[in-house]
């Protein structure tokens, strides 16, 4: 970011009440704590999100030498004598005020990119082709909201000569607000699709909202999908033809028709736009998290090596790494080789513990790295997928992918829809539904969620291990009496359903000294599982005000039926207990505390009974059987494996134990290293169950084996390594579990652990 504005003009920009005077001026900006970098000339925007206050953050800031705060008015923040703070009515505004005056500082194009998919890939396959011709501004990663589209406009600088923002809607009314800010001369329409569409009256009402942000284009270059409307359409839009490429499936052919009419429209040649689509990467434009032999956690970024997204790599593995040395490998090509001073600054700046840049027929180190977060970045040409892979822990091919971006927007949308001040507990008890709780608790506490829900002690311990720190709470639902010192150790919050628990509980925290130890009260509303019984609250909350050791941190329940409309009476009864016993404590408890009883489901249908907080258990990863929900919500979960050996079974062999399965002709089966020890159950046998190889359902042959399944490939053109689709595009988390005739629930959580997770972030 290289800005260069006084305060005296951002005042007046912004229209502000000044607290304070400077000569300062202001060179970039910073809205997350997390990510400050550089103190001097840093402007901080204390923004209100969903799931936290802007205002939460300021000393935070100041701590780390910011001086300069665009705070909202009335905020209650605490002013320090030798800062300076712009007064305003909404600081997200003042931010987009700041983006839309600097944007006109530039008159090179600026081509937006909006679209229900795609934004993102079209984003970087554009790069791709015209970076070593073109001095690029580009949002960074998916950056396309109201305030993504802000701070992308802030990259824009006077080098550059041409600028691709992307713009991303939700709901009506927010793609003018986007094209005021960014004013494009050119855009590009990548597709239309289904997202957030329940936000909007019908088809027609969603596309229109998109294309407001072409209104005063130049031109704007629409995918072939759109032909039938030609005579519809503004004169400014321009249809075009689609293009097939081997290496893309041909869902890919609208996008590419785009891509190569917007090449040739900036005078590329033929033969040269040919070169440059069939060269683009096929791997998918996101960040890999996975355990590295010596115990190391490898971060493979080798998409590109420009300046923003290292930043962007690097502001991530300081915060997976909070205790951990960091290692940051350049793969830095000699064709590329004028930007390492450049690129060694900035890394500089970060403070690694070590840095390495790889020559050219050189490999990575591995064996000098123990126990460390080991960043890979490397530039296109130098195919640095190879190394990254001498880096991985051995373990079982067959592998479960994590979407770190999926569950972030699941989160999201939950938050968007929830009333201000409500706040999520995130359930990541069962390893975080076998996704991984280390990994995605950590993901979630860098985005903002303070709250997580476990089982048992042991797996709150775990987070804790895993970088979880105190200011976040983890309560822990079934606290065995025998960890109570376990907990204490740990600061981990029990959820007391009994009086013997909660006595036994005391009398531990008596023999430590320990006084005001927040706990959770379990109320038994008419689920009849774990709880006290309504009656009890008088008694409860007698113990508890005779006991200084304690004090209630939050009272909860369970529904037991708030995603079946049908029975809504039980649940509104239940719904009414609930109340009565948070209002008791309300009246009677000098302590302040949480309340909550609805699920992720039960949050949109009882929306008056949210409380203080929801519990997000797996809707958080996307599942969920609600088929209007369903729509709004993105699966994160993926289960691969790979082809072990490929086999010609002639009319008549048996195949698998048993002789459960003959062939009735002959076959070609596929052996996958996949079984019921890694949760693809045995009943998925003999046709049950089902893999795809290259888009082909592949229907399972003989019995499932412990670690391994055949599977007929007879119409697929396949070969040893192949790609296995186990769930995914294909073959949805849901139809696999109806297969296998449970539910997501279960099939995640009996996901093995002897599978490798991988953690990707788009």
């Amino acid at each position: 970011m290289r800005l260069n504005y006084s305060l005296e003009a951002c005042a007046a920009l912004f229209e502000a009440e000044v607290i304070g005077s400077s000569s300062e001026s202001i060179t970039h900006v910073y809205f997350d704590s997390r990510k400050i970098q550089q103190a001097k000339g840093a402007l901080f925007f204390a923004l209100t999100g969903h799931s936290r206050s802007g205002n939460e953050f300021i000393e935070d800031a100041y701590r780390q030498g910011i001086r300069l705060f665009v705070i909202a008015k009335n905020s209650g923040a605490k002013f320090q004598s030798d800062a300076i703070y712009f007064q305003v009515e909404d600081p997200l505004i003042a931010l987009q005020k700041l983006a839309t005056y600097h944007r006109k500082q530039f008159t090179y194009p600026v081509v937006a990119i909006t679209g229900s998919v795609g934004k993102t890939t079209f984003k970087e396959w554009i790069f791709h082709c015209i970076s070593d011709k073109f001095k690029v501004v580009r949002s960074p990663k998916s950056f396309n909201s109201q305030l993504g589209v802000a701070l992308s406009l802030l990259e824009m600088h006077e080098h550059a000569s041409i600028a691709f923002i992307e713009a991303g809607i939700s709901k009506p009314g927010e793609m003018n607000l986007l094209q005021n800010m960014i004013r494009p001369d050119y855009g590009i329409f990548t597709a239309f699709g289904k997202a957030h569409r329940e936000n909007f009256a019908n088809n027609e009402e969603h596309l229109l909202e998109k294309w407001v942000l072409f209104r005063e284009c130049r031109l704007a270059f629409i995918p072939y999908t759109f032909a039938d409307l030609e005579n519809r359409l503004p004169g400014n839009f321009q249809v075009c033809s689609p293009y097939e490429n081997h290496r893309f499936p041909s869902g890919y052919s609208g996008m590419l028709g785009i891509l190569k009419t917007f090449l040739t429209f900036l005078q590329f040649e033929p033969k040269e736009i040919e070169e440059r689509i069939d060269s683009l990467p096929t791997l998918a434009l996101r960040m890999e998290v996975f355990e590295g032999i010596n115990g190391n956690t490898i971060i493979n970024d080798t998409y590109n090596l420009d300046l923003d997204a290292l930043s962007e790599a690097l502001i991530y593995q300081r915060q997976l790494a909070p205790d951990k040395k960091r290692i940051v490998v350049i793969g830095l090509s000699e064709k590329h080789a004028h930007e390492r001073l450049e690129i060694e600054k900035l890394i500089a700046s970060f403070n690694p513990d070590e840095f390495h840049f790889i020559p050219e027929g050189k490999s990575i180190p591995w064996e000098n790295f123990h126990n460390s977060v080991v960043l890979v970045k490397a530039h296109r040409d130098r195919a640095f997928e190879y190394e990254v892979a001498r880096g991985k822990a051995l373990k079982h091919r067959t592998i479960v992918e994590v979407n770190l971006s999926a569950i972030k927007h699941n989160v999201s949308f939950y938050q968007s829809r929830l009333p201000k001040d409500v706040k999520i507990l995130a359930m990541v008890k069962a390893s975080s539904y076998g996704s991984g709780a280390d990994k995605v608790a950590s993901f979630l506490q860098q985005n903002g969620i303070r709250n997580f829900g476990v089982a048992f002690a042991d797996e709150g311990v775990e987070l804790r291990k895993a970088g979880i720190g105190i200011s976040s709470s983890i309560v822990v639902m079934n606290p065995d009496p025998e960890h109570s010192d376990l907990i204490i150790e740990y600061r981990l919050e029990p959820a007391i359903y009994s009086f013997e628990q909660l006595d036994e509980f005391i009398t531990a925290l008596i023999h430590r000294k320990i006084s005001g130890y927040p706990i959770h009260l379990k109320f038994d509303t008419g689920m009849h599982r774990l709880g006290f019984a309504p009656g009890d609250k008088e008694r409860v909350l007698a113990i508890i005000n005779s006991q200084p050791e304690v004090q209630i941190q939050g009272i909860y329940s369970h529904l037991a039926d708030a995603d079946n409309p049908i029975h809504s009476e039980f649940t509104k009864k239940q719904l009414a207990t609930f109340d009565s016993i948070v209002s008791y404590f309300r009246a009677n408890s000098s302590d302040s505390f949480l309340a909550h009883i609805l699920n992720s489901e039960g949050s949109l249908r009882y929306p008056e009974y949210c409380y203080d907080l929801i519990r997000l258990g797996i809707s958080m990863y996307g599942y969920t059987e609600n088929k209007e929900l369903k729509a709004s919500l993105q699966p994160s979960v993926y289960w691969y494996s790979s082809i072990s050996q490929i086999k010609a079974v002639p009319k008549g062999d048996f195949i698998g134990y048993g002789c459960s399965y003959e062939a009735l002709d002959d076959l070609t089966i596929a052996v996958i290293p996949v079984g019921y020890a890694d949760g693809f159950r045995r009943s998925l046998s003999n046709g049950a169950g089902s893999v795809f190889i290259h888009g082909i359902k592949c229907p399972v042959v003989g019995r499932v084996c412990m670690d391994m399944i055949m599977v007929d490939i007879s119409s697929v053109n396949a070969k040893i390594n192949d790609p296995v689709e186990i769930i995914g595009q294909n073959q949805p988390m849901a139809v696999f579990a109806k297969a296998m005739d449970t539910i997501p629930y279960e099939v995640m959580t009996g996901l093995s652990k002897r599978m490798h997770r991988v953690y990707v972030e788009e």
